[in-house]
């Protein structure tokens, strides 16, 4: 774990996007899951920022010594159940992982899941990922045999849902 002192998790603001472009594309690169139907080659990864205005959905930057690491968020994907929001986006830098960090975002996440109404939490991944597939699995996401929603990521093969 971190010192709390170096670290702080905040909402996303329009100077962040490049920062976090960056950081998905680099991050999916380095697991060999910069292929297509991935957030890889989503025009909106350049504009996070824009896209979580959308009512609902909110995104967490992680910062770690002023530096941007990384964030995730929730966010109404098209076609999902009403009670039901997608956790998105969630990626890290290699030297913000192992810290604490990105389960702090997921319980933020989750907690404004439920803030907002929501009753499920849905995930899409890729085996590439398989890390992150461990954390979310620990958070209490079981898998799901068929995606949900019309999230347009026909390059993620692996789906989970967590009942709130």
């Amino acid at each position: 774990m971190i010192n709390e002192q170096s670290f702080k998790i905040r909402t996303i603001r329009p100077s962040d996007n490049s920062s976090l472009a960056q950081i998905i594309r680099t991050t999916l690169t380095e697991f060999g899951a910069n292929h297509p139907g991935t957030v890889y080659f989503d025009a909106a990864t350049d504009s996070l920022s824009e896209l979580f205005m959308k009512e609902k959905s909110t995104y967490f930057v992680a910062v770690l010594n002023g530096e941007i690491v990384g964030g995730g968020g929730i966010f109404p994907t098209e076609g999902l159940p009403g009670d039901t929001c997608e956790l998105v986006k969630m990626y890290l830098l290699p030297e913000a992982r192992g810290k604490g960090l990105g389960r702090s975002i997921i319980e933020k996440c989750l907690q404004y899941a439920q803030d907002f109404g929501f009753r499920n939490v849905y995930i899409e991944s890729m085996p590439e990922l398989k890390l992150a597939l461990t954390i979310y699995e620990k958070f209490g996401f079981e898998y799901l045999s068929a995606p949900l929603g019309h999230s347009g990521h026909f390059g993620c093969d692996l789906w989970m849902l967590k009942k709130l």
